[in-house]
């Protein structure tokens, strides 16, 4: 209950930063937007107990747009994200065979914008995501499979139609998201496509 409730003390710390430092900076940028996204994620986990294979899920959020030229800007952003997997149907001391697992992140990009003209939009940067839930392995003490944080790198594209926002983006993880003593790392791949709509 403790750390239920300092992850989400530190959700709303973060948010709040980011919301604070995209309207200090919109004064100093050439353009600035507000919105709110939404889409599927193809998610994937590399690692022996895991399928080889993409499951569904959605992402929901905010996002700004910050531009201090017309080729450069930054996009911070404040996303829920659902993490589908899939154990293998292998006996293990991990998981039970096939067994669904879901985790739920909250996910906070800060990307690098560059516009290629007013329509197309490419992003690059990190993502820092903190996991709100955990599954539990099916070892004795029955302790948390995955970490609670998982650090990646994000890079897409952008389709800018109006008020419209159309994106796709791909997400590596770089760190080992598992919690589990003796097991090969664990890394995940997501691959996101949605729609936003800007306020301003």
């Amino acid at each position: 209950m403790k750390n239920r409730i300092a992850n989400r003390k530190n959700i709303l710390s973060v948010f709040a930063l980011l919301v604070l430092t995209s309207l200090h900076l919109s004064g100093f940028g050439q353009g600035f937007h507000l919105g709110v996204k939404g889409g599927a994620n193809m998610n994937k986990i590399d690692g022996t107990a895991f399928k080889d294979q993409f499951k569904l899920g959605y992402q929901l959020g905010a996002f700004a747009e910050v531009d201090f030229s017309q080729v450069i800007g930054i996009q911070p952003e404040v996303l829920f994200n659902q993490t589908n997997v899939k154990s293998t149907d292998q006996a293990s001391d991990i998981f039970h065979p096939g067994d669904d697992i879901h985790l739920n992140y909250l996910s906070i990009p800060v990307l690098l914008r560059i516009n290629a003209g007013k329509i197309l939009t490419f992003h690059v940067g990190p993502q820092y995501s903190i996991l709100i839930n955990n599954h539990k392995t099916t070892l004795a003490n029955a302790q948390d499979a995955f970490k609670s944080g998982d650090f990646s790198l994000a890079a897409g594209a952008q389709l800018n139609l109006g008020l419209l926002r159309i994106y796709g983006r791909y997400n590596i993880g770089l760190q080992d998201v598992g919690d589990v003593q003796d097991q090969d790392k664990w890394k995940s791949q997501q691959i996101q496509l949605g729609v936003g709509i800007a306020f301003f």
